[in-house]
């Protein structure tokens, strides 16, 4: 059986973001979702830094263009939030994009936007 890296971490904060959708539904906007999600974090004590800028290099120039992480927890795992309908691959290639850019192992796609939460654990 494989052993999955920072397994008790992403538990807890996919049990944050279900807390949300339990109080919330679906319905409102990614902004809604990430201030709430941002209060469970701190009531269950989840480390979380808020709309992290990533910053991209181009053969080894800093680039201008920087991206914004909608949260980084435990100070390695980037957490990226949607309130939409589906989730497609673009969704999941920006994620993959931010942990390249951050060199991060592990992100969280996570969908507020259908009836039952949507998650999806992504690994570099």
């Amino acid at each position: 059986m494989v052993d999955l890296i920072y397994k008790e971490e992403v538990y807890k904060i996919i049990g944050a973001a279900m807390e949300v959708h339990k109080e919330l539904g679906c319905g409102f906007l990614e902004a809604v979702y990430q201030e709430a999600l941002s209060l469970e974090f701190e009531e269950q004590k989840i480390t979380f830094e808020q709309e992290k800028v990533i910053e991209i290099y181009y053969k080894d120039l800093l680039l201008n263009k920087k991206y914004k992480a909608d949260f980084l927890c435990y100070g390695k795992i980037i957490i990226e939030i949607k309130a939409l309908s589906s989730l497609n691959s673009d969704h999941e290639n920006q994620l993959l994009n931010y942990l390249k850019a951050t060199e991060e192992k592990v992100g969280l796609l996570i969908n507020f936007g259908t009836k039952s939460l949507q998650y999806k654990r992504m690994v570099l």
